[in-house]
């Protein structure tokens, strides 16, 4: 991507368009397009339409998205299916319109099987039945990914679609019922700490294992990406399966590949905040998915691995928290 190339980065205020911002901000990118939700509902069509029409993008990063935890999944899934689909269906096909470049269309690890072989390999996408708690979730972002490798197919497009493992880092969401599982155990612990309670209760049976990665890391692979050579990005834009009986969808999985428990995880971030009671897990409360690891060998062999150690990213995760009032005495509900 050429520094005066004109980018436009849907959901830069997110977890992942603000860090996917900030990075290309740090290395010299001029020419950065971006609306907040107030000015352009990406739901809307013609709207979409109109924003593209007017500052021909040459690369998008689509990672506006409406996004949750178990919690807002199971109580709001006609709201995750309906969003998701039409944000996605507006901005790619409208990034087909306007002749952009490439597309990075941004996923989640949940698109894959619930009971998918672990680590969770990209060819494994349509094995098996998904996650009932985030299916219409997981159902809208295969769609997108289906789209992309649609468009590539038929018009020559060049969209690639790059599922992040979990994340977190600066600018998280802190809502108590619709976070994820790090910034929710984050205040937990810290209002734990400020009330001086004995002890936190966490969620399930601590069993389950999952992978988490720095969210600025993130974004540094993302932009690795829509930086490869012509002739290594062309090979990542999924297989003529008809012609050829390769099943090879356009994604590739960004993470750390490792993983921990969420029993690991509670005692790192008890850790982290500094609280010194003790922690309860209440296993009448449902665990998820029993483990979600990514296969990162796909991103590896380009040349690109994680550089943030759990713990230091963690330390950052908080400060942030802290500092910009994600969390404190009031929160922000």
């Amino acid at each position: 991507m050429d520094k005066n190339a004109k980018i436009y980065i849907a959901g830069h205020r997110g977890l992942v368009g603000s860090a996917i911002l900030r990075n290309l901000q740090a290395h010299g990118y001029k020419q950065l397009i971006t609306r907040t939700h107030a000015e352009l509902d990406l739901t809307r069509q013609e709207a979409t339409e109109t924003l593209f029409a007017k500052e021909k993008p040459d690369y998008v990063f689509l990672a506006a998205a409406k996004v949750g935890g178990i919690h807002a999944n199971n109580g709001y899934p006609a709201d995750f299916i309906a969003s998701n689909l039409a944000i996605q269906s507006n901005v790619i096909n409208a990034a087909y319109c306007n002749s952009v470049k490439r597309l990075l269309f941004l996923g989640s690890s949940c698109i894959y099987p619930r009971l998918a072989a672990q680590p969770l390999k990209e060819e494994s996408l349509l094995t098996g039945p998904l996650e009932a708690t985030n299916r219409p979730y997981a159902l809208a972002k295969i769609a997108g990914i289906e789209m992309c490798w649609s468009y590539n197919r038929q018009y020559g497009t060049r969209f690639l679609a790059a599922m992040p493992t979990n994340l977190y880092g600066p600018g998280d969401n802190y809502h108590p019922d619709d976070s994820h599982v790090i910034p929710a155990l984050i205040r937990k612990f810290h209002e734990a700490k400020q009330a001086k309670a004995l002890t936190v209760s966490v969620w399930g049976t601590g069993t389950p294992r999952r992978e988490f990665m720095y969210s600025e890391d993130m974004a540094d692979a993302c932009i690795f990406l829509m930086n490869l050579p012509d002739d290594t990005f062309n090979t990542l834009l999924g297989s003529e399966e008809a012609a050829t009986g390769i099943f090879m969808p356009p994604v590739v999985n960004i993470g750390v590949g490792e993983d921990l428990t969420i029993r690991e995880l509670a005692a790192t971030v008890k850790s982290v905040v500094g609280y010194s009671g003790e922690i309860e897990f209440d296993s009448t409360k449902p665990d998820g998915t029993p483990r979600k690891l990514m296969d990162v060998k796909r991103l590896t062999a380009l040349g690109w691995r994680a550089p943030t150690a759990f713990d230091q990213g963690l330390r950052n995760a908080y400060k942030d928290a802290l500092t910009t009032g994600g969390i404190g005495h009031h929160g922000h509900e």
